[in-house]
């Protein structure tokens, strides 16, 4: 069925030269055929080897193509590989990542066999390094306590309809449907796009059979940062779809304000302090809970960088959106270019 389709491949990067090799190499290896294939590189002006990369794949072979993003944020370079893409079906990737060898083909086929909008897969988390942050972080960022039900991270064992996906396969004629990706958000693109287009009666599936690989940051600045941006573009992209996501992104905020309120009030009222206790002990049980089971498992020296990176994840992300919300909603600046130059991969 998938032999006759073609496909367009889209990837923003900027200063990728570790990982884009291997992204591409993923998707060459795939079980497709060439001419049906095309690689639309989107780069953000890297000043590093990624350019040098790129362009000695596209000498090698001409389905693989570089084009450039003078803006350097990521939903630019999205509509750019959308606007130059020939394809049937278009599928955006992160050059952190890498795809199975038939990636390709159970896409096209997904799409086709359940008559959906837009289907993705299941993505496994890798650490960057053999370092107990960086394996941590890999493993907090697949777990339910650190990502919630994002059963794209968690796994499934059969398709389901789901808000979003990583690497979403689009047909063609969603684009045309309702429009390019939102370029006032440098994170969280794809999931205002998704939701947009479930709003407008489409449906998006998550295929447990199409699987990707994802190379998790490497340190905890790195992290922080990450998660900081996730959150703080979340309320943008809830005023923009008029509501809130899914309820497991209001947790980490909802956490940190109750510290915030019943903190502040324990300077005034004395057994306000008794319950900033009781929600700072109950969250370290949970964390050291489950930090513990992990570790059992994954080694034990991961326990404490669990704890700490488990932690990381949480108040980088209610950081973030609490501020999201003065600066979307309360005083609206969502018109403005908050961030610039931002990590553009996934």
């Amino acid at each position: 069925m998938s032999d006759n389709r073609s496909i367009s491949i889209i990837i923003p990067c900027r200063n990728e030269e570790k990982f884009i090799g291997e992204c591409l190499n993923s998707l060459i290896d795939n079980a497709y055929g060439e001419n049906r294939v095309e690689i639309l590189v989107v780069d953000g002006m890297s000043d590093d080897g990624t350019r040098a990369i790129i362009k000695k794949f596209s000498e090698m072979y001409p389905f693989i193509k570089l084009f450039d993003n003078p803006k350097r944020v990521t939903p630019v370079a999205l509509n750019i590989g959308v606007r130059a893409a020939l394809g049937e079906y278009v599928t955006i990737l992160g050059s952190h990542s890498k795809v199975d060898h038939n990636f390709i083909k159970i896409n096209i086929d997904s799409l086709s066999k359940f008559n959906v909008d837009c289907v993705g897969g299941v993505l496994e988390t890798l650490p960057s390094n053999s370092n107990l942050i960086a394996q941590s972080i890999a493993l907090a960022t697949s777990h339910m306590f650190g990502v919630g039900n994002a059963y794209f991270r968690t796994g499934a064992d059969k398709p389901k309809h789901v808000d979003t996906v990583p690497f979403g396969c689009y047909k063609r004629e969603v684009f045309e449907k309702i429009g390019l990706f939102d370029e006032d958000l440098v994170r969280n693109q794809d999931d205002e796009f998704n939701l947009r287009l479930i709003k407008n009666g489409g449906k998006v599936l998550l295929v447990p059979g199409i699987k990707s690989y994802y190379v998790a940051r490497d340190s905890l600045s790195k992290l922080w940062k990450m998660y900081y941006q996730y959150g703080y573009f979340k309320p943008l992209v809830a005023r923009k779809v008029g509501g809130v996501l899914t309820w497991r992104q209001l947790m980490p905020s909802i956490f940190i304000i109750s510290l915030i309120t019943f903190g502040t009030m324990s300077l005034f009222v004395k057994y306000c302090i008794w319950l900033f206790l009781l929600i700072i002990t109950l969250y370290l049980f949970i964390n050291f809970a489950f930090s513990f089971s992990i570790a059992l498992r994954k080694g034990k020296k991961k326990f404490f960088p669990l704890i700490i990176v488990f932690s990381t994840l949480h108040f980088s992300y209610g950081l973030g959106y609490l501020k999201g919300i003065f600066d979307f909603i309360v005083f609206k600046k969502y018109k403005k270019q908050i961030i610039v130059d931002v990590p553009l991969t996934r």
